[in-house]
């Protein structure tokens, strides 16, 4: 497998951030800084590819002192270079009410990202007055959430992934990191064979399927292990510094 990535010019590096460019103290370590900056000074692009809103991956970007892209909330929204808002997916609101009730019905933790801010465990009086872009159940009981799955992927509206393996996430059908990510290489101009990503969880699994080199971290769950074309470091052993030198700042 080496022989054959080896061949791949790595022009834009993607990152999760949760379980893949942050330690399990939520943040970025000296060793990703560096690498991250060599990257970018190699002239790569590096995106941050995340389940999470720009509200709370904004402030990590800036910190890196990023100047490009950013994928956030699975897919669902794209930000260009100045953080103006390129695209847009939304859930149905009729179908969050549906999900918040789903929740209530099985006595689950949930969470909801709206466009103006993040929801735990509680919603807005009139929920219809909002725009939603993700929902996600957050469920300690394996039968449980077994059950909620199979309710959700029978309404077929719904992609759905995890970001932990307590977790499910629930994004509009056909919305994903992949996604997101082809649409920000057709604006740079180019291909999703020269992007490197790195991730730990199945809201991953799309986009390291799709890129060039995917790479799956130490800790992240066997299924994207078994479809990465390599495994890194974990997450709190620098994984992310790891990939960059090895597949990036090497060539």
């Amino acid at each position: 497998m080496d022989n054959f990535i080896n061949d791949v010019e790595i022009k834009l590096v993607a990152l999760d951030m949760d379980g893949t460019l942050l330690n399990n103290k939520g943040q970025i370590s000296e060793a990703n800084r560096q690498a991250i900056k060599a990257a970018k000074d190699k002239g790569v692009f590096v995106v941050l590819s995340t389940g999470r809103s720009v509200i709370t991956s904004r402030e990590h970007a800036d910190s890196l002192e990023l100047n490009s892209y950013l994928v956030t909330v699975n897919g669902s929204e794209i930000w260009d270079e100045k953080r103006e808002l390129v695209e847009r997916n939304l859930v149905k609101s009729e179908l969050v009410e549906w999900m918040w009730g789903l929740s209530q019905q099985h006595n689950t933790k949930f969470w909801a990202i709206s466009t103006e801010r993040n929801w735990h465990n509680e919603m807005p009086a009139d929920l219809h007055t909002l725009e939603w872009m993700k929902f996600g159940f957050n469920i300690d009981d394996d039968a449980t959430r077994a059950l909620i799955f199979n309710e959700l992927q029978a309404k077929g509206e719904f992609e759905l992934s995890n970001s932990t393996l307590k977790n499910i996430e629930v994004n509009p059908a056909g919305i994903n990191k992949a996604k997101g990510l082809g649409i920000v290489c057709s604006r740079l101009g180019l291909e999703m064979k020269n992007v490197m990503a790195v991730g730990d969880s199945l809201n991953d699994l799309a986009m390291i399927k799709a890129a060039g080199l995917g790479v799956a971290m130490g800790n992240a769950q066997d299924k994207v292990k078994e479809s990465a074309d390599w495994v890194t470091a974990t997450n709190e052993e620098d994984g992310v510094a790891e990939a960059i030198h090895k597949w990036v700042l090497s060539k």
